[in-house]
């Protein structure tokens, strides 16, 4: 990490800084997590800190009046998908992570996929869901496929079908959070790649006895494996972290984030999405990443704050 201080931070921001948490998606309880372990770090460094519940009323006329910097800890649709983002564009106030278009591209997994698959990016192959939908020729198809809503994020809405009969029920069932879409089942495993002011920090591998790496497996229970160092050679490693920052930089994103890959048994890794702001719990894999970079949770935030008020990188 370059030589970000606190005291420099406390001179970039001019005051208080405020981190944004909560809202009204269904991951709420995830980002009050984060925003409290955040906000945590930096008041234990000296960074006067305020968290702020965008979910209350008057959040917008307070925070213009009182801050000039954010860091946002806002999961899922309203905080991940530009909305947010172009509010405080709107209202001059400098925030880690995202601009408009690269969160709302990210957050909608659909669209995401049509872009890589634009730009000659390895991602399985995928369909949109309707009413209308084939659902025995989407198996035939496909085979096996993962269900899920476009526009959420911790794994919420989605499941695997396998028949015609399943794919249709899990549709019914992801309904409720928009527009879905279904994706081949790829069989083999699953990394994540974090993301911090340009640079790829170790490749994670993720292991679950669960079906698949869903909201209990990542929030919940203490039976989820994450190896880090991940196990790939160091070539392989190479051509995942390249992969993973070509898929970020491919949105537009910026700060940090966090790119998820599956590797089938063949070798070859295929892009799943993209998280714009990854979640900062105690069960968190960007932590995690960053901790085998070398970096604590303090260093961690300080450098992604760093990162939005132009005050250093990591490295």
């Amino acid at each position: 990490m370059s030589d970000v201080t606190v005291a420099s931070i406390n001179q970039a921001i001019g005051g208080k800084l405020a981190v944004l948490f909560g809202g009204r998606s269904a991951e709420r309880e995830v980002s009050l997590k984060s925003g409290a372990a955040v906000a945590a770090a930096f008041a234990s460094q000296g960074v006067a800190v305020e968290t702020i519940d965008v979910a209350d009323d008057g959040w917008m006329q307070y925070l213009q009046a009182e801050f000039s910097n954010v860091f946002i800890a806002l999961h899922g649709p309203g905080g991940e998908d530009g909305t947010v983002q172009g509010a405080l564009d709107c209202l001059g106030v400098k925030y880690t992570g995202s601009g408009v278009m690269a969160s709302a591209l990210a957050m909608d997994k659909f669209r995401c996929k049509l872009l890589w698959l634009g730009m000659g990016l390895s991602t399985p192959k995928f369909i949109e869901l309707t009413a209308a939908s084939d659902w025995a020729a989407i198996i035939t198809d496909l085979g096996a496929v993962i269900v899920k809503p476009a526009c959420e994020g911790s794994s919420i809405g989605m499941s695997r079908a396998a028949t015609a009969e399943e794919l249709r029920g899990a549709w019914q069932d992801a309904q409720a959070y928009g527009r879905v879409f279904a994706e081949q089942w790829v069989v083999g495993s699953e990394y994540t790649v974090a993301i911090l002011n340009g640079v790829a920090l170790p490749a994670i591998k993720l292991e679950t006895d669960a079906a698949f790496y869903d909201f209990n497996a990542k929030y919940v229970s203490d039976e989820t494996r994450y190896l880090c160092p991940c196990g790939l050679s160091t070539q392989e490693e190479l051509e995942l972290s390249e992969l993973a920052l070509a898929a970020f930089n491919s949105l537009g994103c910026e700060g940090w984030g966090r790119v998820d890959v599956m590797r089938d048994i063949d070798g070859r890794f295929y892009l799943l999405e993209v998280n714009t702001v990854p979640g900062m719990t105690d069960h968190s894999l960007v932590p995690m990443a960053a901790k085998q970079a070398g970096l604590n949770f303090e260093q961690l935030v300080l450098a992604i704050l760093a990162g939005s008020i132009g005050e250093g990188t990591a490295g």
